[in-house]
C-alpha cells in the first residue's frame, strides 16, 4: 500500500484549510460588525437606510405614510480618551389622507441632529455611554411634514455587552426655541430601550421601543418594534440588512394604529 501523500493532495488541503480559516475570518468580522451597530455610541461610521411603512393614520383610519429614514453615523476621534458621535436622522416622507381633504404630500420631513461625547473605554463595570445636544432642524418641504420650529434639547445613551447581549436605552428631549409663531410649540421626549441578541455570522435579533411623548399635547405612541438584520459583504462593501414588524400598543389621537412593518439597509465603512 502507498501512504505517500501527494504533492496535489497536500494542496488542495492546503486551500480547504484556507478556505475555512478566511471563512471564520468573514464571519468573525461580521459578527464584530454586527456587535458595533447594535452599539449607538460606537467607533463605526455608517450609512442606515430605513423604510417605515404605517397605516390607519388620522381621525378617519384611512391614512398611510411612507418614510425613508437616511441616518448617517459618523464617529469623530477628538482625543485620546474621547468620540464624539455624530448621529442624523432625515425622513423623506410620502403621505396620504393623514387628515380629511390633506390628499398626499412628498417631500423631506424635519431633522433630528444628535451629538454624543462617548469615552472610548467603557466603565469599570462595562458600562458604554454618551451625551450630548440634540437640535431639530425645520428642513421640512410642506407644511404638513414639518413643525416649523428650530429645536434644542439633551440627548444621552448607556449601553452594556455582555456576551451576544447588547441592552440599553437611549433617550432625548427637544423643546422649540424658535420658529414660525402661528405652529404650535414643541415639546417632545424619546425613549428608546433596546434588546439585541447577536450570532457568531452577524445575525442580530432586536426587540425595542421608540416611546415617544408630546408635553403640549398631553399625548404619547408607543411602538413595539422586533428586527432580524445579517452583517454580509456585497461586491467588497460591508452591509447590514434587514426587516421587522412593528406594533402600535399606543397611539396619539391622529397617529399610526395596528401593524406596520420596516425594512433596514445599512452601508458599513469599519477603520
Amino acid at each position: 500500500m502507498n501512504n505517500k501523500i501527494s504533492p496535489a493532495s497536500v494542496l488542495a488541503m492546503s486551500s480547504v484549510m484556507t478556505l475555512g480559516s478566511s471563512a471564520y475570518a468573514a464571519e468573525k468580522s461580521s459578527a464584530e460588525l454586527a456587535k458595533q451597530l447594535a452599539n449607538p455610541v460606537a467607533a463605526l461610521i455608517s450609512v442606515p437606510f430605513q423604510y417605515n411603512y404605517d397605516e390607519n393614520i388620522g381621525p378617519d383610519d384611512k391614512g398611510s405614510r411612507h418614510t425613508l429614514n437616511i441616518q448617517p453615523v459618523i464617529p469623530m476621534d477628538i482625543s485620546e480618551d474621547w468620540n464624539l458621535i455624530s448621529r442624523t436622522i432625515l425622513p423623506i416622507i410620502d403621505q396620504t389622507d393623514i387628515a380629511p381633504g390633506t390628499g398626499n404630500q412628498s417631500g423631506t420631513g424635519d431633522v433630528v441632529q444628535s451629538l454624543f461625547l462617548s469615552p472610548k473605554a467603557p466603565t469599570s463595570n462595562g458600562w458604554i455611554w454618551g451625551v450630548g445636544p440634540a437640535f431639530l432642524l425645520p428642513t421640512g418641504s410642506d407644511d404638513l411634514l414639518t413643525a416649523d420650529k428650530w429645536g434644542i434639547g439633551p440627548t444621552a445613551v448607556a449601553l452594556k455587552q455582555s456576551g451576544p447581549w447588547t441592552f440599553g436605552a437611549l433617550t432625548n428631549h427637544i423643546s422649540s426655541v424658535a420658529g414660525e409663531d402661528d405652529r404650535a410649540d414643541v415639546s417632545s421626549t424619546l425613549l428608546q430601550p433596546f434588546l439585541v441578541y447577536g450570532t457568531p455570522n452577524g445575525v442580530t435579533y432586536t426587540v425595542n421601543t421608540e416611546a415617544t411623548y408630546d408635553w403640549k399635547g398631553n399625548e404619547g405612541a408607543i411602538p413595539i418594534n422586533f428586527q432580524i438584520n445579517k452583517v454580509s459583504k456585497i461586491a467588497g462593501q460591508m452591509i447590514q440588512y434587514g426587516a421587522g414588524l412593528r406594533y402600535w400598543a399606543q397611539s396619539t389621537e391622529s397617529g399610526p394604529e395596528g401593524l406596520a412593518f420596516r425594512l433596514n439597509f445599512v452601508l458599513l465603512f469599519p477603520k
